[in-house]
């Protein structure tokens, strides 16, 4: 049974009481591990010889149990996960295995990148092999259109301040339109979300995969994308094209739904620009609402995901003229202000 903690203790002491208890070791002391764009926190625990993690999930603002319902689902299918040690759902505090301190985002270099990729790759056919039935989330059109809104409302509106004539505003819900549909055409398995390097741990037999809390049932495209076209590194085109064509051909051979090459890479292409788009939205909205402004360091390098992939689809050149012709001039001026 979970310890009961007075409830008028600041966070940071029922924190260190819950984790001394749960360890066993009153003399134990914390030390922040890692932050994350949410509402979660992740704490070292020294004690004993030896180290654990304390994961925070505050209840009125991160619900710890769609983590723990996820987690239990892949650990069941033989994802590598981390082991749980502790738990108390009420409190919202987890005891768990400490994995180290580096994540794939650290250890990644040209010379190791094929051999951890496709280790990766071994995660990821395990993940969507995971069979799950109707109740569980989908990313259905509406989950796909408020994502891709939030490219809208935060990185155009909020951001750049950018409003759009009611034509330009059909053009681009067009695109949104079709960027929908072509995620919805196809084949639907378990998908992770953000399926990416600083969500993998370095393990003997991993890579152990987190943050998977947000898992949907979705389009086969979405998470081998987001492992090769990441938010905090970039590769060149043929290697990506070449990891792409290695994950797809692993896929086949593992019973997965991939439709023929061709086709998956347009798949990728795809919901690749509904990641892009999204990701700008969430990183705009994670400076102006939430305070937290280096997410948008990284807003270049969508835009550059998005430049080599819209000249491909003629369909998709009033997303690349907006982008010219009014998103860049707006983050020129932006960038102007902010060096003077």
């Amino acid at each position: 049974m979970p310890t009961p903690l007075p409830q008028d203790l600041p966070r940071h002491e029922q924190r260190l009481a819950w984790a001394r208890a749960a360890a066993g070791e009153p003399g134990a002391s914390l030390e922040r591990a890692s932050t994350d764009a949410g509402f979660r926190s992740y704490w070292r625990l020294y004690g004993g010889g030896s180290t654990r993690i304390v994961m925070d999930s505050p209840p009125d603002l991160e619900d710890v149990w769609p983590w723990l319902r996820v987690r239990d689902l892949l650990g069941d299918a033989g994802v590598r996960v981390p082991a749980v040690l502790a738990r108390d759902e009420v409190q919202g505090f987890l005891l768990l295995e400490d994995l180290g301190g580096d994540t794939y985002l650290q250890v990644l270099g040209d010379g190791n990148a094929d051999a951890l990729f496709d280790a990766a790759i071994t995660q990821l056919l395990k993940l969507q092999a995971v069979r799950v039935d109707d109740a569980f989330p989908a990313y259905d059109e509406a989950l796909l259109l408020r994502e891709l809104r939030l490219f809208d409302e935060w990185f155009l509106g909020r951001h750049l301040g950018i409003t759009l004539d009611p034509e330009a505003a059909a053009r681009l819900e067009d695109i949104h339109r079709l960027l929908v549909d072509a995620a919805l055409d196809q084949a639907q398995v378990l998908v992770h979300r953000d399926f990416m390097p600083r969500n993998l741990m370095p393990a003997a037999d991993g890579p152990a995969v987190l943050d998977f809390q947000d898992a949907v049932r979705g389009p086969i495209a979405y998470d081998p994308l987001c492992l090769f076209k990441d938010a905090f590194v970039s590769w060149p085109q043929s290697r990506v094209d070449g990891w792409l064509a290695r994950y797809h051909a692993r896929a086949r051979d593992a019973g997965l739904p991939v439709p023929d090459l061709e086709r998956f890479h347009r798949d990728a292409d795809l919901i690749g620009v509904q990641r892009h788009l999204k990701v700008l939205g969430i990183f705009a909205r994670l400076r102006h609402r939430d305070g937290k402004p280096r997410y948008l360091e990284d807003a270049p390098r969508f835009l550059a995901y998005l430049d080599a992939v819209l000249p491909r689809y003629p369909a998709l050149a009033p997303l690349a003229e907006l982008i010219d012709t009014r998103v860049r001039p707006r983050l020129r001026d932006a960038n102007e202000k902010g060096s003077k």
